[in-house]
Order: C-alpha cells, then structure tokens, then sequence
C-alpha cells in the first residue's frame, strides 16, 4: 500500500536540502549514500545543493561486507562497488539512506565509511524512520516517521523502479 508519493518524496527532498544548506559551513562537504537506494537519493540532493550554490562531493558505498548477518543468509549476497573518489580526511559527512529500522546498517556504514579516512564530522540522514532500534544509532533528519512499522517498507525511486512511491 502506498503510503508516500512522488510529491510527498520531493517534498521531504526539498525541506531535506533545506536542512543540509542551512548547517553546511567551510567545511569540506561529502554526501555518501548507501547502495542501493540512499546513493540515488544522495545524488539528487547534491543536484538540489548545487542549484543553490552549495557544493558538495558525491560518494556512494556498499556495506555487504561489513554487515553482521552476512554469515547468517542463506543466499550470498550480492556485492556492488562502492564509488568514494575524494578522501574523508577533516570532512563533513552526510551519510544517505533510504530506511533506518534496526540501526545494524547504519553501524554497516560508519565501518566502511571509516576504511576511508577519518571524518571531522558524520551525520545521518534518512527518508524513513521504522523505529525498532537494536543499536543505539538515530538518524540527524528523518523525512518520515512510522510509528510501530512492523511490515516491510519499500522506498521506490524512478532511477531504479520507475516510480517515486514508499510502500507498506
């Protein structure tokens, strides 16, 4: 069932942008989204900071391997490459996700993020909250939250599934 649209994604996009612009300072900027559906979402809110004279570097990363259930799946999983062309040395660091449930992603990502440099700064940003933690990580801006979420939620993006929609 659809519970967000594309208005409502481009909505939270734009307040989103808001957000970053306002706390963005001399520091230098990195916007690292998480593969596979907080890296498009990163990319579409440097476009937006950009618009606005803000500039940013771009980074996307895959956690697979840094994931604490990878020994407990049944499939193996599948690996992406991970794309971070700049260092993170001294740098302020926005990382991007589509849902934030448990926190065990988010840990995912410091690691990797952390086998780059050392930032100055990391924040996280999300679409979703889900609640549920197991790990005490919280997002620094959530779009969205739902309360209780105990189904599955399923964030589609027009570059990936040709439309803008959140389901549950």
């Amino acid at each position: 069932m659809p519970i967000l649209n594309e208005r409502d994604i481009q909505t939270a996009l734009d307040q989103w942008t808001e957000h970053i612009a306002a706390g963005a300072s001399e520091d230098s900027l990195g916007l690292v989204g998480l593969i596979s559906h907080g890296d498009v979402l990163a990319r579409r809110l440097i476009d937006a900071l950009e618009a606005k004279g803000i500039s940013a570097q771009y980074g996307a990363i895959d956690i697979t391997l840094y994931r604490d259930d990878i020994d407990l799946r049944a499939e193996r999983p599948a690996l992406r490459s991970s794309y971070l062309p700049f260092s993170t040395d001294g740098m302020h660091l926005i990382l991007v996700d589509d849902v934030i449930r448990s926190g065990r992603t988010a840990r995912a990502a410091l690691e990797t993020l952390f086998e780059y440099g050392r930032p100055a700064r990391v924040e996280l940003q999300c679409l979703v909250d889900r609640g549920h933690r197991e790990l005490p990580l919280h997002p620094d801006y959530v779009a969205f939250r739902l309360e209780d979420a105990k189904g599955d939620v399923r964030v589609h993006l027009k570059e990936l599934d040709k439309e803008d929609a959140v389901l549950y």
